[in-house]
């Protein structure tokens, strides 16, 4: 992974000016590529073209960039890896084309001079956002990866585009304008994220995965065109189902992943793989571990508080395949002393709180190597969340009844405090399964009374997704816009409501929560991520799977089950989902008490102007006084609140 940046004036300036700008834009970018650096400017055309390296693949000045095709036509930056790219060489060799290195920075290129851009896009598989200069022509081209992995930031202000890796970078030059667009904020307080296109600030969108950006001058009003559709993939999967066996499903995917995995294993520096003990890391090591001579160095992070540790569980894991295993256990303060760089970390407000341990987790592997393989992405792609399952059988039994009815059930579910469903349920105790009183907690009651007013299976999801169900009523004049993920879903023709839901959540919360959290999480420690979920090829054909083989007996992800299970045992992995999460709920009334009650200042919040601060308060002292847990809502407000005291502080 590397760190791209660059600006297109429509007003002449001379070269000097030109790199001064794209370095200072670049410099920003600086941990996402320490090991190199470069520029590149036409002043004629009033381009710029920046670039920080992270070496990965040929280490020699091959791989600097930017860097210029053969003829000169086309001049590259380009962030993240194309793991085809050794096929599509062999391809090109025997169309003519030569190579002076072995980075697939080169083969781009090449594939751009025999192909064209668009139609060489649409043969790669791989993580990438590339800004390329067509000299010949004199046409800009942004391009961002399938499924959203590599991120890209556009911006316009006057005469002037720009563009980068992260939002910081567009704000290092001096035409940017940093202006709060509070319909994003809107979005951002239901979902936890500022889902794309959208960006924090107005006129910066980010560029949809799958898509490619074509513009002949600065102020071109072209719209991105789409070169790989998910929703097309989806639609096309559901036409066309997997009719095989159940050992012939397992088979296929197994066969996918290993060649992802080893696609992805291609390195030229030291490279691991994150290793949580769950289905998707371990899932990952052990196919790294089948296809390497020697030990795969795995990394996990520790709590010592039982809720929250899954390092047993991936020591046991690692034991059984061989692995080479380092862990950490994380106290309270170390965790906490992450929280003050979040908000520069991730450039606009962003409220998964499992941004802190997935911080903790690349810091930890960047000691010891400079890539590392994840298990993300399993979930999405085989049912793994709960609301897959608990969404559809809620409204199987809900759906049907009359809406007044199902109004008034939520009314009653929420009428009674948490505390008084906690005796009511304590009372039945002996006569309720652990499991089922569990999950009749009272704090879930009363989510589950919301649930229950739903309109239709997608306003169910909606509710199941959100964070505060009415962000319209706490950000002052906000209004939420559709957002791109909701705009595909609607375009597929999807039929059942597991299958909408797990679309929504790959075009959606895939790239700009879980994708984003790991990009910058990794690359404030300069650590290359994989995906190797999401290949293109895996993707494909997780889609061509009926949902019978992802969720089976009141379980997801029944087919990766099957599949680890040839190399670990059941009793390793079988176990309730946990998730990769923090005690933030007793860290908020607890050891960050002081500091949350300074950025929840009513006096304050009305001072700003953007936030409602009654609704605010009211959860604040929920939380406090242990009536309910607010850990999301407050996180989410928390954060932005966060963000804006560093944004008032010059950011970066």
């Amino acid at each position: 992974m590397c760190g791209l940046a660059g600006c297109w004036q429509g007003t002449k300036l001379r070269t000097e000016v030109l790199e001064a700008r794209v370095r200072r834009m670049t410099d920003t970018l600086v941990l996402r590529g320490p090991d190199d650096s470069g520029t590149w400017v036409d002043a004629g055309a009033g381009v710029a073209l920046g670039f920080r390296r992270l070496a990965i693949l040929d280490l020699s000045a091959e791989g600097h960039q930017p860097k210029a095709s053969a003829s000169g036509r086309f001049i590259l930056t380009f962030n993240g890896e194309v793991y085809n790219f050794q096929e599509l060489r062999r391809t090109l060799e025997g169309l003519g084309a030569s190579f002076r290195g072995h980075s697939d920075t080169e083969v781009i290129l090449a594939a751009f001079e025999e192909w064209g851009v668009e139609s060489a896009v649409k043969r790669f598989n791989g993580m990438f956002a590339i800004a390329c200069w067509d000299a010949r022509d004199r046409q800009l081209h942004l391009v961002r990866d399938p499924l959203g992995i590599k991120p890209l930031y556009v911006g316009a202000r006057g005469r002037t585009l720009f563009w980068g890796s992260e939002l910081k970078a567009l704000r290092a030059h001096p035409d940017f304008v940093p202006v709060l667009d509070q319909d994003a904020l809107a979005l951002y307080f239901r979902h936890g994220y500022v889902p794309g296109p959208y960006s924090i600030f107005q006129g910066v969108r980010k560029l949809p995965p799958g898509s490619l950006l074509s513009l002949s001058f600065p102020g071109d009003a072209a719209e991105p065109r789409v070169f790989w559709s998910l929703q097309e993939v989806a639609s096309r999967g559901q036409s066309d189902p997997f009719r095989g066996s159940d050992l012939e499903a397992v088979d296929s995917v197994e066969a996918a992943l290993r060649k992802s995995v080893g696609a992805q294993m291609v390195s030229d520096v030291p490279l691991g793989a994150f290793l949580s003990g769950g289905i998707d890391s371990s899932t990952v090591v052990a196919l790294m571990q089948a296809r390497s001579s020697r030990p795969v160095k795995t990394f996990s992070i520790g709590f010592q508080d039982s809720r929250y540790n899954e390092a047993e569980y991936a020591k046991a894991v690692a034991r059984h395949l061989g692995t080479e295993h380092t862990e950490h256990y994380v106290s309270a303060a170390e965790a906490l002393a992450v929280i003050p760089g979040l908000p520069g970390l991730y450039d606009e407000p962003f409220a998964d709180s499992s941004q802190i341990p997935t911080h903790l987790v690349s810091r930890l592997a960047r000691r010891h190597v400079t890539v590392s393989l994840s298990g993300d992405g399993g979930d999405e792609l085989f049912a793994g969340y709960n609301h897959y399952f608990w969404g559809r059988n809620i409204w199987r039994r809900v759906g049907s009844l009359p809406a007044s009815l199902r109004r008034g059930g939520g009314r009653l579910a929420t009428a009674l405090a948490p505390a008084s469903w906690d005796r009511l349920f304590g009372l039945a105790g002996p006569m309720l399964p652990q499991r089922l009183r569990v999950a009749m907690a009272g704090d879930k009651m009363h989510k589950l009374g919301g649930l229950l007013a739903a309109e239709s299976p997608d306003d169910l999801y909606r509710r199941l997704i959100s964070h505060w169900q009415d962000p319209q009523q706490l950000v002052i004049g906000g209004h939420e816009p559709a957002t791109w993920a909701q705009r595909e879903t609607d375009k597929a023709s999807l039929a059942g409501f597991a299958e909408r839901m797990m679309l929504a959540d790959q075009l959606g919360y895939l790239p700009d929560d879980i994708l984003a959290k790991v990009d910058r999480a990794a690359m404030g420690v300069s650590l290359e991520t994989r995906i190797p979920f999401l290949d293109r090829e895996v993707v494909e054909f997780s889609w061509r799977v009926p949902l019978a083989m992802k969720i089976r007996d009141g379980q997801g992800k029944w087919l990766l089950r099957q599949v680890l299970h040839r190399y670990v045992p059941r009793a390793l992995f079988e176990r309730p989902k946990m998730g990769f999460s923090i005690p933030l709920d007793a860290w908020l009334r607890g050891p960050l008490r002081e500091w949350a009650e300074s950025l929840l200042d009513e006096a304050k919040l009305r001072r700003e102007g953007y936030l409602d601060p009654a609704p605010i308060r009211h959860c604040w002292d929920e939380h406090l006084s242990g009536r309910r847990n607010w850990q999301y809502r407050l996180w989410n407000v928390l954060m932005f609140e966060a963000w804006l005291a560093d944004e008032a502080a010059g950011g970066q």
